[in-house]
């Protein structure tokens, strides 16, 4: 028998579950009921608070579902679109911390528009039809958001291993996922580029910081080769001296070294002068390797791989220095490096622009969609002469 728990409440309809409960233990707990499909289910607890569902075949819940079923003078999908309007009225009466919850009771007393049950099936019809056009509207978006991501990643890894001129002599790398590179362009282990390769403070921090001081870079603040101080984090300015070996230079590369591997950032100027928590920290050396060049490599297809290819522990994957000095990467001259970085950021930019032009779309849409929801359910607008057209073309 399928088992629901909160998780697989996607506002859809729910025919098949990962877990399932036995026969046995429906015998051995009278207090686990299979209900009917059809039923409306809601989560009460946690970040799925306010979640919804419905059964397309019969199920039991766990503890964390409200189940509303055999419904009295209600459809069933009626009800989930008036509760899906009224997510946001449902959570304002939830109670506890850490841990919000709404119980069965406030469910149960929650007050529903109720109109009489043929039109709620022409709203039910209506919303059906209309929040499915939306629906495809945003899962469009969605995939123009994949391909641009896609694109944007396919160029930065072109540029950062064959560079911008297609006319140029190629030669074997000798490296694995590298392939060809420019024939002028050398091929370096990081270490030997490098005039510093070093952790940040590894340590507890509960005791360090302070809610003022010098900036705390952390794992979650490295992101698509930008650092985000969106959560802010700070240490003493004694504490940072006595731990100078991890205070940061414009230009030095911040890779993460456990957690989310594979995120890599050059500390821009604005962050010269912080310290970091458990990051690798490799400081170019200037004259032979840009920061910038470096940290696009790292973000690029190859380096993503070569970071990943050196990961150790099977529990707690992490990143070693001495792993990370061994790595080779495509080392053109200096003056190429610039270049190619600053077309790399260009493209990079304007992938960016549209990505998140696709992502406010999406937005717009859902926010759309709510408002659908909400006005039909509420008789704000009527709908039975829309879906009267709709079944006439038909």
């Amino acid at each position: 028998m399928n088992w629901v728990t909160t998780g697989e409440l996607r506002e859809v309809a729910i025919s098949e579950t990962a877990k399932a409960v036995t026969t046995q233990a429906l015998d051995a707990f009278p207090t686990l009921r299979v209900y009917p499909s059809g039923t409306l289910l809601i989560a009460m607890y946690g970040a799925t608070i306010g979640r919804l569902g419905w059964l397309a075949a019969p199920a039991a819940t766990n503890q964390a579902c409200c189940a509303l079923a055999d419904p009295k003078g209600i459809d069933p999908r009626f009800g989930f679109f008036v509760l899906a309007a009224a997510k946001e009225a449902l959570i304002l009466l939830s109670s506890g911390g850490g841990q919000p919850n709404i119980n069965q009771e406030k469910i149960r007393a929650f007050p529903i528009p109720l109109p009489p049950l043929p039109e709620q099936a022409t709203i039910v019809a209506f919303l059906d039809r209309e929040t499915a056009k939306i629906d495809a509207l945003v899962e469009e978006q969605r995939r123009l958001i994949e391909l641009l991501k896609e694109k944007r990643q396919a160029v930065i890894s072109h540029a950062v291993t064959k560079g911008l001129d297609p006319t140029v002599p190629m030669k074997d790398s000798g490296v694995e996922w590298l392939g060809q590179v420019p024939a002028h362009w050398e091929v370096r282990r990081i270490g030997s580029v490098s005039a510093k390769i070093t952790n940040g403070y590894v340590g507890p921090t509960r005791d360090i910081l302070v809610d003022q001081g010098v900036r705390y870079l952390q794992s979650l603040h490295i992101k698509r080769n930008k650092i985000s101080f969106h959560s802010p984090y700070y240490v003493q300015q004694d504490w940072s001296e006595a731990h100078a070996k991890s205070i940061l230079e414009a230009g030095d590369v911040l890779i993460v070294q456990t957690g989310d591997i594979g995120q890599v950032a050059v500390v821009p100027e604005q962050y010269a002068g912080c310290n970091c928590h458990a990051l690798i920290i490799v400081s170019p050396i200037r004259a032979e390797l840009d920061g910038s060049w470096l940290a696009w490599v790292l973000n690029g297809d190859f380096g993503f791989h070569s970071l990943l290819s050196i990961q150790t522990g099977a529990l707690h994957p992490h990143l070693n220095c001495g792993n990370v000095k061994d790595l080779h990467v495509p080392l053109p001259p200096l003056q190429e490096q610039a270049e190619i970085v600053e077309y790399v950021v260009e493209q990079a930019e304007k992938l960016d622009a549209l990505i998140a032009q696709a992502e406010a779309m999406v937005l717009v849409l859902q926010e759309r969609r709510a408002a659908l929801i909400s006005a039909a359910v509420t008789g704000k607008i009527d709908v039975r002469d829309a879906v009267a057209k709709q079944a006439k073309a038909a």
